[in-house]
C-alpha cells in the first residue's frame, strides 16, 4: 500500500505493550502512532484502544472488587483520546479492554470478574470458544465479516455489565458475555477477543474492514 493514501492509526498505549498491533496493522499496510500525547494522536485518521490490564472501578462508579493491573493515568488518557474522536467522529475500534472502556464511556459499567472467568482468561495462553451472533439485524460488522459464529481467542476475566448508551450488543459467548458491539450511529466498533493474535483466522477480516472505513 502507498505510505502516502494509507491510514494513519493511533494506538494509545505504551509501546512497550502494543507491538502485536502495531505489527498486525502494519502488515495490512496502515501506518500507526503510538503515543500517550492527545496532541500526537489528534490528526490521526483512526484510533485503536488495545487490550491490557483492567479499568479503575471508580471510572464506572464502584470499588475495587476483583480489578488487575489497574493503571489509571493510562485509562484517563484512553478515555481522553475516545472522547476527542468521537468528536471529531472518526473511526474508533476497541480491543478486550478498548472494548470496555468504550463501554464506561458511554455510562456502562463491568463485572470486575465474571463468574466464568475461567473460561475466558489467559492460563498462560489464549483460550478459544465460539461467539454467536444476537438479533436479527444483520447490518453490522460481526455478521457481516462472519456470519452467525466466529471461534476467537480469549484472555480476559471481566466483562460487560450493563450496556452503555447507544451502543448494540452484536455477539455474546455461550455463557452471555457480550463479545463485540457498535455505536448505533458512529464508526465505533469493539470486540472483546484479541483480532492481532489471530490474523489468518479471523483477524485480518476486521483490521481491514476497520482501515478501510479509515481510509474513506
Amino acid at each position: 500500500m502507498d505510505t502516502s493514501t494509507s491510514p494513519l492509526i493511533a494506538i494509545v498505549g505504551r509501546s512497550r505493550d502494543t507491538i502485536n498491533y502495531e505489527r498486525a496493522l502494519h502488515q495490512l499496510g496502515a501506518q500507526t502512532i503510538t503515543s500517550l500525547s492527545l496532541e500526537q494522536c489528534s490528526n490521526c485518521d483512526g484510533l485503536l484502544l488495545p487490550g491490557g490490564g483492567d479499568i479503575t472501578p471508580a471510572f464506572f462508579g464502584q470499588t475495587n472488587q476483583g480489578s488487575r493491573t489497574i493503571d489509571t493515568e493510562l485509562d484517563i488518557v484512553q478515555l481522553q483520546a475516545l472522547n476527542l474522536f468521537l468528536q471529531q467522529k472518526k473511526p474508533i475500534l476497541g480491543i478486550c479492554k478498548g472494548l470496555q472502556i468504550i463501554n464506561v464511556h458511554f455510562g456502562g459499567t463491568i463485572h470486575q470478574h465474571l463468574e466464568t472467568a475461567a473460561w475466558h482468561e489467559w492460563n498462560g495462553y489464549d483460550q478459544y470458544h465460539y461467539v454467536y451472533h444476537v438479533g436479527f439485524n444483520r447490518m453490522d460488522f460481526f455478521y457481516e465479516l462472519y456470519g452467525t459464529s466466529a471461534y476467537v481467542n480469549s484472555a480476559h476475566h471481566q466483562g460487560i455489565n450493563r450496556l452503555g448508551k447507544e451502543l448494540l450488543p452484536l455477539c455474546q459467548s455461550k455463557d452471555g458475555t457480550i463479545e463485540a458491539i457498535m455505536h448505533t450511529s458512529l464508526p465505533v466498533m469493539a470486540v472483546q477477543w484479541h483480532p492481532e493474535r489471530m490474523l489468518e483466522t479471523g483477524g485480518t477480516e476486521l483490521f481491514s474492514y476497520f482501515l478501510n472505513i479509515c481510509s474513506k
